[in-house]
């Protein structure tokens, strides 16, 4: 794989583990990141911190019962050690006496640098430009 393709492969992995509700491969992924929201305009840095944004995820079985649709990748990278992308999402959800819908959509806008032979997110601003029921998805909303 190239470069893009290897930081394709990191935007949707990060989808891959969230549906899966492998919470702290999640948090895995920005170990050496911020991730940024616009809903509320905190600042998380590194595993444990990023962690806790997930900690009010409503798990059935283990899992959201969510599925992320990430789209329009547009990568930017005159080679390593950075790129920038950005991408758009659409979160689907259903679940007991929830029936399918979109219940969150926006861009992500991520930066990355390349260290020891491997891509990582250095940055993560998820931008919630369309909002549904997440009454289903976290806790207290």
């Amino acid at each position: 794989m190239d470069d893009n393709e290897h930081i394709r492969a990191l935007i949707h992995r990060y989808a891959e583990l969230l549906d899966a509700g492998d919470l702290d491969g999640v948090a895995a992924l920005f170990a050496r990141a911020t991730f940024r929201s616009t809903r509320t305009g905190k600042v998380r840095r590194g595993v444990d911190q990023v962690r806790r944004v997930y900690a009010d995820v409503i798990l059935y079985d283990g899992r959201p019962r969510t599925q992320h649709l990430v789209a329009n990748v547009t990568i930017v990278s005159d080679g390593p050690p950075v790129a920038t992308a950005r991408s758009s999402f659409t979160v689907f959800q259903a679940c007991p006496d929830f029936p399918l819908q979109p219940i969150l959509a926006g861009r992500y806008e991520d930066e990355f640098e390349h260290v020891d032979g491997a891509w990582w997110f250095t940055d993560r601003l998820v931008c919630a430009d369309l909002v549904g029921d997440l009454s289903h998805h976290m806790r207290g909303r």
